[in-house]
């Protein structure tokens, strides 16, 4: 039997356990054994686990690898990514220049740090084409943004510019937007996030075979140009109390129809992220905190 030493983390509420891979030397566990320690009653808790490796790549500080709570393998993680560059600050391999560049399976990853645990990661540029996700449309149910869609930026995106997506889901037609943060999304517009229903249309639309990977699904409520809330239903986890690269895609979204401004504070039922993006073609920054819960030892 092997022992495992971890670190437990939260980024707004978004909660990770953290190792590095030379920590087990049998192996990585299983879909079973991460199902086990994800448990919030019987194991350790997480909605995600991060298992840091070597540098793959000339340039970087670090690849690593994300683990949902149901044992499955995901490309990205915005919220880990940043309690991963947090864990490596904390261990002296930040470099002077107090910047990382991070390797995951969706690419690369910048992080700089703020004051008081704020750390910023470049998540970079959203896509928003069916097989970024992948996303499968059934025929004739994709249709553009009416192009009377209003704007509240100086250089926004082209109003009518988002594709809306409808899908049939238990005889309701549900109309919403796709993005691909590195992994993909589902963003609904909703007028109220608290009434939204959340635990029936997150798990509906991640198992539609429009979904063949399935998608994490966000409904967003915007508040103003430079405020929304948001709730998350991710893959292999369910709500969580944040999602890094679901705020991201939110934002794109919200931005690319025109009714969200570049820099936009996003509340989350675990905190606040806040998401900068310029515009097509550039990349999303999201900043916010990346903390240590606490550290412990478990048998696998």
């Amino acid at each position: 039997m092997s022992t495992l030493a971890f670190t437990k983390m939260h980024g707004a509420g978004n909660d990770f356990i953290l190792f590095e891979e030379s920590a087990l030397p049998c192996g990585l566990p299983n879909r079973a054994q991460w199902r086990r320690l994800s448990n919030r009653h019987t194991g350790i808790g997480f909605d995600q686990a991060l298992v840091l490796f070597q540098p793959r790549r000339p340039g970087t500080d670090v690849f690593y690898r994300i683990f949902n709570a149901d044992g499955g393998e995901v490309e990205q993680c915005g919220n880990g990514a940043r309690c991963v560059a947090e864990w490596l600050r904390l261990q002296g391999r930040a470099g002077q220049d107090g910047a990382l560049a991070m390797d995951s399976p969706a690419g690369l990853v910048h992080a700089r740090f703020g004051p008081a645990g704020q750390v910023a990661v470049d998540m970079g540029a959203p896509r928003f084409e069916a097989a970024a996700l992948p996303f499968i449309p059934p025929a004739a149910q994709t249709t553009p943004a009416p192009a009377s869609a209003p704007t509240f930026d100086a250089h926004p995106a082209t109003p009518g510019d988002l594709p809306l997506h409808r899908l049939e889901i238990d005889g309701r037609e549900l109309e919403f937007a796709i993005a691909s943060m590195g992994n993909p999304h589902a963003v609904l517009f909703v007028d109220d996030i608290a009434t939204a229903a959340v635990e029936q249309i997150g798990p509906a639309l991640q198992r539609h075979p429009a979904f063949p990977q399935s998608v994490n699904v966000g409904f967003l409520q915007i508040l103003d140009p430079q405020h929304a809330k948001l709730r998350v239903y991710e893959r292999g986890v369910g709500e969580t109390l944040a999602c890094g690269t679901g705020a991201c895609a939110a934002v794109a979204v919200g931005r690319k129809a025109g009714r969200l401004a570049g820099d936009v504070e996003v509340a989350l039922p675990g905190g606040v992220l806040r998401i900068r993006w310029a515009g097509p073609g550039e990349p999303v920054w999201m900043t916010g905190p990346a903390e240590v819960a606490f550290r412990g030892q478990v048998e696998l």
